[in-house]
């Protein structure tokens, strides 16, 4: 990955957080409502019985650890790994969240672990000045690192380019929900879901990979 991208990524998010706190402005989201519904589509990749019964997840960007909070106010039976470029954000995360047998934070470029499961909310959306070919090469090797890391599947979400365009931002990255279909589909697994119908001017792809 290039290590110019990843540096502004850190910057940017650390900048957040430290601005607004370990809330949704400060992982870039305009609120709870809509940082909620988001994780709701990403794990309909786990099926019910296994978010009962337990499962692993890493969080790829996992920010202050807003997801896990999700998932155990919902009783989800996981056991967590969370990774992000920004000290400042795994700070936040491990005030909100200390670690235990089943809840790891840390800084990292990738994943130091596997799970059953790897999903991704929102790190590919602020692009900043970024060029569309390398920020979507960045997105590349995230993918494929994601499923390097996950034995059952993976999921994540983007803005769409099917945005109203006078609502669309110079800043932001809108990618193509068909060429990313295609791109899991002829190289992760034959079982893709696209959701695109959930009130919200992005998509999440859900990557479920034969058993």
């Amino acid at each position: 990955m290039s290590t110019d991208i990843l540096q502004d990524v850190a910057h940017y998010y650390s900048s957040r957080v430290r601005a607004h706190g370990a809330t949704p402005e400060g992982v870039d989201w305009n609120g709870s409502a809509s940082q909620q519904l988001r994780f709701a589509q990403l794990l309909k990749l786990v099926p019910a019985n296994e978010q009962q019964e337990g499962f692993s997840l890493i969080d790829v960007g996992c920010g202050y650890g807003a997801l896990l909070t999700w998932m155990r106010e919902r009783g989800l039976a996981v056991d967590y790994h969370g990774y992000d470029l920004s000290d400042q954000m795994i700070a936040a995360a491990r005030q909100q969240h200390p670690a235990n047998d089943a809840v790891r934070f840390e800084v990292a470029e990738r994943a130091s672990c596997t799970a059953d499961y790897a999903v991704a909310s929102g790190i590919f959306n602020v692009c900043q000045d970024t060029p569309r070919e390398a920020w979507e090469a960045y997105i590349g090797d995230v993918l494929r690192s994601m499923d390097a890391c996950s034995r059952k599947g993976f999921a994540f979400n983007c803005l769409t380019s099917y945005s109203d365009p006078p609502f669309m931002r110079d800043y932001l990255y809108y990618g193509d929900p068909c060429f990313y279909f295609d791109l899991c589909k002829r190289n992760y697994s034959r079982e893709v879901a696209l959701l695109h119908d959930y009130g919200l001017y992005e998509f999440t792809l859900l990557v479920r990979k034969a058993s």
